[in-house]
């Protein structure tokens, strides 16, 4: 998928713009713009997009490429945590569907200056959007080992978060750390030998978890999803891709307490709260790609694709 040099391979594609049901001149969100293929595929059956990213590049590519599916794409340089000030801005009351792939694209991977990849030597950045204040260089250099071993545990399940925190403190006292480079050279003196050989990458963890704190990824995701299904009209789908498991919680735990509705205590014998089931799952376990997906995009591997109907 090209994109004006932001190149992405699309994860399950299909899968997810299927589990719309798209309306022809339906109204559509797509919370991570990316490369643009969801947005496309929905803009070819006949809807009309509001494709968000915080990435000013993946905007500015798409709104070139997808030139010609005039007023349908609507580009949105934005967070999607502020789906709804967005939708008020833009004078649109719901929404007949939401995609969100919430993997971070090829192109900020493969763009060493972006400093997401443990893979090139680059400044230390990582940075969805780069006008943002808080860069993966603030996060290394100025949280206290606390912190960092917070960070690291939390957000990337790293069995050596402390020892990893403990060693980037003790080396930035020699000088600040400002390349990905060195961060990882940190981190493989950290992490025993014995470790190291099998498994990923010993820095994907902790890179994975910088990078979540720098963009506060998992802090807006439950409350984004909540206000986009509150956006749906009545038939109107939502369909998530994930690529590790604290986001496939979030989602998962979302989309269950919304097809809950109740929120009563266990023990009462009627129900007093009122609330009524927002959402019908579509299919009891989440799609994972399929073998020739795999085969031709290693980087979907971990992916998980869950979707649900909006039913009141």
């Amino acid at each position: 998928m090209e994109n004006g040099g932001f190149e992405h391979t699309t994860v399950m594609l299909r899968e997810a713009v299927d589990a719309l049901a798209v309306r022809p001149d339906g109204l559509y969100a797509d919370f991570t713009l990316g490369g643009g293929g969801h947005t496309e595929l929905i803009l070819s059956r006949g809807g009309r997009v509001i494709g968000i990213d915080r990435d000013a590049s993946a905007i500015e590519g798409c709104a070139e490429r997808l030139r010609p599916y005039g007023e349908s794409f609507i580009p949105v340089h934005d967070n999607f945590g502020n789906i709804k000030s967005i939708l008020e801005r833009l004078g649109e009351p719901c929404l007949d569907g939401i995609v969100a792939d919430l993997g971070v694209s090829s192109p900020q991977l493969d763009r060493p200056e972006r400093g997401f990849s443990y893979m090139h030597d680059a400044p230390l950045d990582m940075r969805m959007d780069t006008s943002a204040p808080l860069s993966a260089r603030e996060v290394v250099n100025g949280y206290s080992e606390e912190e960092l071993t917070r960070v690291i545990s939390s957000y990337g399940e790293e069995r050596w978060a402390a020892r990893i925190a403990k060693f980037i403190v003790e080396d930035r006292k020699k000088a600040p750390i400002e390349t990905t480079g060195r961060l990882v050279e940190i981190i493989k003196a950290a992490v025993p030998k014995g470790a190291r050989r099998d498994g990923p990458h010993p820095a994907k963890r902790t890179f994975q978890a910088i990078r979540i704190e720098v963009n506060g990824e998992l802090e807006i995701l439950a409350n984004a999803l909540r206000d986009g299904v509150d956006k749906l009209r009545s038939g109107g789908r939502i369909a998530v891709i994930t690529f590790h498991s604290l986001e496939d919680r979030i989602v998962k735990d979302t989309f269950a307490s919304l097809t809950r509705g109740c929120v009563c205590p266990k023990d009462f014998p009627v129900c007093v709260c009122g609330m009524k089931p927002a959402l019908r799952l579509l299919g009891k376990k989440p799609v994972t790609p399929s073998d020739e997906e795999l085969a031709n995009n290693p980087r979907a591997r971990s992916s998980k694709l869950r979707a649900a109907e909006k039913i009141i």
